[in-house]
């Protein structure tokens, strides 16, 4: 694969990383090991137009998420927004804001995250993915993907987010359209379409909860409209989007893989198995080897230099967390799953002040999965072709078959799997 690739004046070509097939069906580990060794801030043309940078080592990275006096989020953070001119969020959707305004509410929301914040919810979650584990287990064959991972990350921020049961499946299938697509070719004004959608129904939703905010994200949310911090409305239904996508598709996709990556590295899950890793340890693997959120996009505020590249103003700027989570200067064979790596300093949730702020919910999310799987199965292996999605922003499964083997003397049933939701919700008709 590496010999696709081109130099020329500090150019890539050969590697369109503009088109979702290319980061669907291919494995790209030794096109961002070249970069590495050859042009770590490589030029990516773009026909009719200037182009963009790719950042595809470790340090660099770094470089640009600390480096708030050169590089800025607000114009938008991925490479399809930011080559459409900019993201029209910019500036009032916490992932696409800088500056003290970003910091202040960012402060606010990370209340709805602390361990005594969740505690309520950590419970239910092992409870519902418990659940699902076991059907899955104990029917032997399961899309994975579909049956188990699909379902738990989005009761979970829907529950955050008091989406009642009845409007949720509409809801994920927009916010499955919004970033991703399970075809290798979509339809712009369908992604557009599935984005304003979302918004829409959140903006209904405030409405009929504006009397009662509660103590949940989403009364956070609404309480900010009316305290110092005086949300805009437009502040509050971007990060209602925001944190709806961000707490949904990269979870599931990180599940997927994670499930995909153990069937293939058999000895890694005995090494769980037997106690000789830690939950938790396996857990950052399990994130850096994944990586759902492939790049983050920034603009570049000043002419700079980056590893000698000569960045102007305005230049759109690419770190490919895929690239810097295996760089061999940060981690020692990265292309080996293991799961006793430590340190492990990977950015699957980025760095510095752009650090994804529901990274501990994801973390109580995977921790729940492994623990399930050690209760539930003994092996499994993948029965058929995963199916990918296509996106150039994330990277994950929407189809996973497996056989699983039961674990011998584990407790299973053929019931269906329990609900994940907030029990009481009856629906509305938002």
């Amino acid at each position: 694969m590496g010999e696709l690739l081109e130099f020329g004046r500090g150019a890539l070509h050969g590697v369109d990383l503009t088109n979702p097939v290319v980061h669907a069906e291919r494995d790209l580990r030794a096109v961002w090991r070249l970069l590495r060794e050859r042009s770590p801030v490589a030029r990516h043309p773009v026909p009719g137009g200037p182009g963009f940078w790719v950042v595809a080592s470790y340090d660099l990275a770094i470089e640009v998420f600390t480096g708030l006096d050169r590089f800025t989020s607000a114009r938008g953070n991925n490479i399809a927004t930011l080559l459409r001119g900019g993201d029209p969020a910019g500036g009032r959707m916490l992932a696409v804001s800088d500056g003290p305004r970003h910091k202040r509410i960012r402060r606010e929301l990370g209340r709805a995250f602390t361990p005594q914040a969740l505690a309520p919810y950590e419970e239910r979650i092992a409870a519902g993915i418990g659940e699902l584990v076991r059907g899955a287990v104990s029917r032997g064959d399961s899309d994975f993907a579909q049956e188990v991972a699909r379902p738990i990350p989005m009761a979970v921020v829907c529950d955050l987010l008091r989406v009642p049961e009845t409007d949720r499946p509409a809801l994920y299938t927009d916010a499955s359209a919004a970033l991703t697509s399970e075809a290798p070719v979509t339809a712009d004004l369908d992604t557009r379409l599935a984005r304003n959608q979302i918004l829409l129904y959140f903006a209904k939703l405030v409405r009929s909860y504006r009397g009662e905010p509660g103590d949940d994200l989403l009364g956070l949310l609404v309480r900010l409209t009316d305290s110092a911090v005086e949300l805009t409305e437009d502040e509050l239904l971007y990060n209602c989007y925001s944190l709806l996508l961000g707490g949904e598709e990269t979870t599931r996709y990180t599940m997927s893989g994670a499930v995909q990556a153990l069937a293939e590295c058999p000895g890694e899950w005995q090494r769980l198995v037997a106690g000789e890793v830690s939950i938790e340890s396996a857990v950052e693997e399990l994130l850096r080897w994944t990586t759902a959120s492939m790049h983050s996009g920034r603009t570049a505020l000043c002419d700079s230099e980056l590893a000698g590249a000569q960045v102007s103003a305005g230049d759109v700027v690419t770190v490919w967390n895929a690239a810097a989570n295996f760089d061999e200067a940060q981690f020692p064979d990265p292309d080996r799953l293991d799961l006793g790596r430590t340190p492990n300093r990977h950015l699957a949730f980025l760095h510095g002040p752009h650090i994804c702020p529901g990274a501990r919910l994801a973390r109580l999310e995977l921790t729940a999965l492994i623990k399930a799987l050690l209760t539930y199965a003994d092996s499994w292996e993948v029965t058929g072709e995963p199916t990918p999605v296509y996106s150039t922003f994330m990277k994950g499964l929407c189809g996973l078959p497996v056989r699983f083997t039961p674990r011998r003397g584990a407790r299973l049933d053929a019931s269906t799997p329990a609900r994940t939701g907030r029990t009481g919700d009856s629906g509305s008709d938002h």
